[in-house]
């Protein structure tokens, strides 16, 4: 299998760079996955990328990975926070996968700062803008090696 890397966002976030600036940043999912692209590149590794607002279809994305990436980023969004079902997937699956928030989840509201994926990655990165994205794909690129 080759080396690949899947960054997979949830709900809302293909509103990035429109949806509260002031939280989220001004980029766009585009921007953050070419970025992400341009350094798993870098390391011989090759990136794909998913959005979903509906999580069946994310579990569903994720039940697929299995067969085809050698990692995960994922930003589940408010399912974080929600989902037994997300967190049951990513479990199933034997690849590692690392948790992404844009925001600091603990110093906002307080039903965020409990994730329900947490628990069953690999790590999380939260508070560091849209540059966790990149220090994800880091991360997986050292794992994975």
């Amino acid at each position: 299998m080759a080396k690949t890397i899947l960054i997979i966002n949830g709900p809302n976030l293909n509103l990035l760079g429109e949806r509260e600036p002031d939280v989220y940043g001004h980029k766009t999912l585009t921007d953050i996955e070419a970025e992400c692209r341009t350094l798993a590149e870098e390391h011989n590794f090759s990136l794909t990328s998913k959005q979903s607002n509906h999580e069946g279809e994310l579990i569903d994305i994720i039940q697929e990975a299995r067969k085809s990436v050698s990692g995960i980023v994922i930003n589940p969004g408010a399912y974080s926070h929600t989902s037994v079902a997300l967190r049951d997937a990513i479990s199933s699956v034997d690849i590692p996968v690392i948790e992404v928030h844009i925001s600091n989840i603990h110093a906002r509201e307080a039903f965020r700062h409990h994730s329900f994926i947490s628990a069953v990655v690999e790590g999380m990165i939260c508070g560091c803008g849209t540059d966790g994205y990149q220090y994800a794909t880091k991360r997986l690129i050292s794992l994975i090696g």
